[in-house]
């Protein structure tokens, strides 16, 4: 008879965030120094990262971060890329050999402006354009994926430990005002390298400790507004939920949050403001199919900010500090207290609660 402390329960993956409200950098070092504490939380079947204010060089451009599976596949995706964007600069992203991570892709990313004659014939603006880009890549190129696409900001990821695989990518030569971070432990789908965290679409980069029971109810809505879940996991739906619902229609991070978290009916029919009321039960009649069902912990990276969101029964650990200008975001206090001893104001957000830290206007 096993007796606890004899076997190991995982509550599953592990996330980890800072970022400065003034807008400072700093390097990615500290981002992959969290992950080392929740080594546990992980099993080495998926690591990564998302940073902001990265690239100031290319900023105006988007970054199309890829993996390959062959030269020949490389050679067929930048011709395609060659007939819709200028191609900027393009190179190998970076790496370093290591005995723990295996089997990697050829890793690549280009800074690339769609031409605008293409945005002209198609009359699209330059966001949906790219995002209808990443799709149409990631669905009907084989051996080609799109794995970060957003301005200024780029994802990092691999099939490995995160702390192996933030020495891989060499973040320490990187500097961004927040990063997001993610140790995966895989229950019901593959470990591969695009089925790591984090899950981005233009500026959006998702983390996510958890499963989505709703999953096949969320991926067979949010498809029929020309999105294509392909990436082999379920997380990836709820990146592509969130840019629906800010990008596409325009609401807010609280009101999005209130959506995918939304309050239970007899929550909203207690609320004592009117207006508020009214909008709740707006939101949870017009959007039910993207309520996300499950226990789940996130973090939504986006340029300028970070959101961090329990599921409204808070079944997923998520804890928040801050020191100075910096609020740090983790599944364990431990992660935190490696970013910054000295951090104060710990506290655990409560179900359904955002946390919403923005840079201060102008900082980045």
């Amino acid at each position: 008879m096993s007796i606890e402390g004899q076997v190991r329960i995982p509550s599953g993956c592990a996330i980890a965030a800072v970022i400065s409200k003034d807008g400072k950098k700093m390097t990615g070092d500290l981002i992959t120094g969290a992950m080392k504490p929740m080594h546990d939380r992980s099993n080495g079947l998926g690591g990564g990262f998302a940073g902001y204010g990265i690239y100031p060089d290319y900023k105006d451009f988007y970054a199309l971060h890829l993996f390959f599976d062959s030269r020949a596949t490389r050679k067929e995706c930048e011709a395609f890329l060659k007939d819709y964007f200028e191609i900027v600069h393009s190179e190998r992203i970076p790496t370093r050999k290591m005995p723990e991570i295996k089997n990697e892709p050829i890793i690549w990313r280009y800074f690339v402006a769609p031409l605008q004659s293409v945005l002209a014939s198609l009359q699209l603006d330059e966001k949906a354009f790219v995002a209808r880009t990443v799709m149409k890549i990631n669905r009907e190129m084989d051996g080609a994926y799109v794995f970060s696409s957003g301005k200024n900001m780029g994802s990092f990821k691999a099939v490995g430990f995160p702390e192996d695989v933030g020495v891989f990518y060499r973040l320490e030569e990187y500097e961004g005002y927040s990063w997001t971070a993610h140790g995966r432990y895989p229950t019901n789908t593959p470990g591969w390298w695009g089925g790591a965290h984090p899950f981005t679409l233009l500026d959006f980069s998702v983390v996510h400790n958890g499963e989505i029971s709703s999953y096949d109810a969320n991926r067979r809505f949010i498809e029929m507004f020309d999105y294509k879940c392909t990436l082999q996991t379920d997380t990836e739906v709820i990146t592509y939920i969130l840019d629906y619902l800010i990008r596409v229609q325009g609401l807010t991070l609280r009101e999005a949050a209130n959506v995918i978290a939304a309050p239970f009916w007899s929550t909203i029919e207690g609320e004592k403001n009117d207006e508020t009321r009214k909008r709740l039960a707006y939101l949870r009649t017009v959007f039910p199919s993207l309520l996300i069902t499950g226990p789940f912990s996130i973090v939504l990276g986006y340029t300028g900010g970070l959101m961090a969101l329990n599921d409204r029964l808070k079944l997923r650990s998520m804890v928040v500090g801050d020191k100075g200008d910096r609020v740090f975001i983790a599944s364990e206090e431990a992660a935190i207290r490696t970013m910054e001893p000295d951090a104060e104001h710990i506290w655990s957000p409560g179900g359904g609660e955002p946390v919403i830290i923005n840079v201060k206007e102008g900082a980045y």
